[in-house]
């Protein structure tokens, strides 16, 4: 993979939203998951994730790229909030794969959109 100062806006979008469609599995996983009914901190993991991505949506559609890049370095920091809340709660709700590889999946994405935005 490129190292992030060397794509331009557009690649940098690509790379980002292909990331998110990791995220967004995720988030599905979660929203329908039978324990999710159960924790309102993990229905607060699932709204973040999605409220992250939706943000994104407008931007990525009119392919507006500084717009897409200025409100995801503007949001990631609460998208890392969501994930350090998600790593803290997971093993308290289940101890299950699926459980466990959602987390690693969520860490590994914010670690390389964060990595993406150069922040």
């Amino acid at each position: 993979m490129p190292e992030s100062s060397d794509i331009t806006p557009q690649q940098r979008v690509q790379l980002i939203d292909t990331q998110l469609a990791h995220l967004w599995m995720v988030r599905t996983f979660l929203k329908h998951a039978e324990e999710t009914e159960e924790d309102e901190e993990l229905q607060e993991v699932a709204r973040d994730l999605y409220d992250y991505m939706l943000a994104l949506g407008n931007p990525l559609s009119s392919e507006d790229w500084p717009g897409y890049l200025k409100t995801a370095k503007k949001k990631l920091a609460r998208l890392k909030r969501t994930d350090v809340l998600f790593q803290e709660i997971q093993p308290e709700i289940s101890n299950h794969t699926n459980f466990k590889m959602a987390a690693v999946s969520c860490h590994e994405v914010v670690s390389e959109v964060e990595r993406l935005l150069g922040s």
